[in-house]
């Protein structure tokens, strides 16, 4: 992407649906024996590969526009090639909708973004727990239980992944799970009414205990409407401040990214919000901040990228802290190629406040990396090239098309 930085972004936006929310989703179509149809579907990099999981494996899937039709009758096998469990981290989401329909599955090892370790060990243990029997060898993973057994759950830290892995496994189980210290994000809430909707049994989701009453059988003719993209709506919140624009975010819930627009309403940006829109207006310079990121409410690791461009151009010193990933900072030898002033101790990152950014050829390590030097190509002084387009493409639907609208002078070079 070649970004000719300057241009104060300026308009509406539009956001799209929840990548981390349909993810999941699609992965819990697999419990229906009924068709389905998911509308606001987001046409990422990562949702195509989940769809050709959910193919490989047998169902039915018809993608136009931003709707999905699936029909998961017709599925034929429980094992994942290992070419399409390494080219997505949510691919492991399939193991507990496989476990729990059909009592057995067979995938490799996932793969995703280098961001962290971000091992398997609670999902299995939680296989386990249920009665499964698993075993790992020669990087696959292989689960299998004639019917699972509700149980009593304590995950040793709020993993997404685990919680959702967990519900879907526990939905048709033998009586009743009880999940304690769960992740809390929105996902975890859509991931409840979407199975809920089937004819599942769960609530709880959005709090630290989560209640699942197993039921014989899930299956409803349904039309879903997946929820707008959290991390989205917060990357363009950024990028209207660092541009010093004035941007109209629709299609959005407000609550999600409330840890976001805390710490913009603290360095001084004016954020407006109500129902589903949020008006962001930039200021010529803003103030620093701490910034810790957390687990659900607490502020998103995703965007945490994002934010350092913010604060490299802040007043002042601030200090980001990342608390869920010991390797998310990749994107900080770029953003010194722009002019920052970054240093990392540890697990915290050192942002000396600069007057202004410059154009360099950059690379995208991971999807919320390369957000973040798009961002930054859009707040330098000249021209800025971001590569790696790849990474960027599993998250964001049209990104530069959107950048457009708002006045961005960005495009797109094979």
């Amino acid at each position: 992407m070649i970004i000719s930085g300057g241009a104060r972004l300026k308009g509406v936006v539009t956001i799209s649906g929840a990548k981390n929310a349909i993810l999941p989703i699609l992965a819990a179509s697999l419990l229906s024996e009924s068709p389905l149809v998911l509308e606001g579907v987001p046409c990422l990099d990562d949702v195509k590969i989940m769809k050709d999981v959910l193919q490989e494996l047998g169902v039915k899937v018809n993608f136009v526009g931003d709707m999905m039709e699936i029909d998961p009758s017709s599925i034929n096998s429980t094992e994942v090639s290992p070419s399409l469990m390494r080219m997505m981290r949510a691919s492991n989401l399939v193991m507990g909708a496989l476990l729990g329909r059909f009592g057995r599955v067979r995938v490799s090892q996932p793969g995703g973004c280098t961001i962290g370790s971000r091992p398997m060990d609670l999902h299995l243990k939680s296989f386990i727990a249920l009665g499964a029997e698993v075993a790992q060898n020669h990087g696959f993973i292989e689960a299998e239980c004639a019917r699972l057994e509700g149980t009593d759950l304590h995950l040793d830290f709020p993993s997404v992944g685990a919680t959702e892995n967990i519900m879907m496994a526990a939905a048709m189980a033998e009586g009743t799970t009880i999940i304690r210290n769960t992740a809390r994000e929105p996902e975890i809430i859509e991931l409840q009414n979407f199975l809920n909707k089937l004819g599942a049994r769960i609530k709880g989701a959005g709090l630290d205990v989560i209640r699942i009453d197993g039921v014989p059988k899930l299956g409803r003719e349904i039309a879903y409407r997946v929820i707008p993209d959290r991390i989205e709506t917060g990357t363009f919140m950024v990028a209207a401040a660092v541009t010093r624009g004035d941007v109209l975010i629709r299609n959005t819930i407000p609550e999600h990214v409330e840890p976001v627009t805390a710490k913009l309403r603290e360095a001084g940006i004016d954020v407006q919000e109500k129902d589903d829109w949020i008006h962001v207006r930039g200021v010529d310079r803003w103030n620093s901040l701490d910034v810790r990121t957390m687990p659900f409410p607490g502020f998103p690791t995703d965007m945490q990228a994002q934010m350092m461009v913010f604060l490299s151009l802040a007043r002042g010193t601030s200090i980001i802290t990342e608390n869920i990933f010991e390797n998310r900072f990749q994107h900080v030898g770029e953003l010194r190629r722009m002019g920052a002033q970054i240093r990392v101790e540890g697990r915290s990152a050192v942002v000396e406040g600069v007057q202004s950014l410059t154009g360099a050829v950059v690379e995208s390590t991971d999807l919320r990396a390369g957000a973040a030097l798009v961002l930054g190509g859009l707040a330098s002084d000249n021209t800025t090239v971001v590569e790696g387009l790849q990474h960027i493409d599993r998250g964001y639907e049209k990104l530069e098309s959107k950048l457009r609208l708002l006045g961005a002078k960005v495009r797109r070079e094979a």
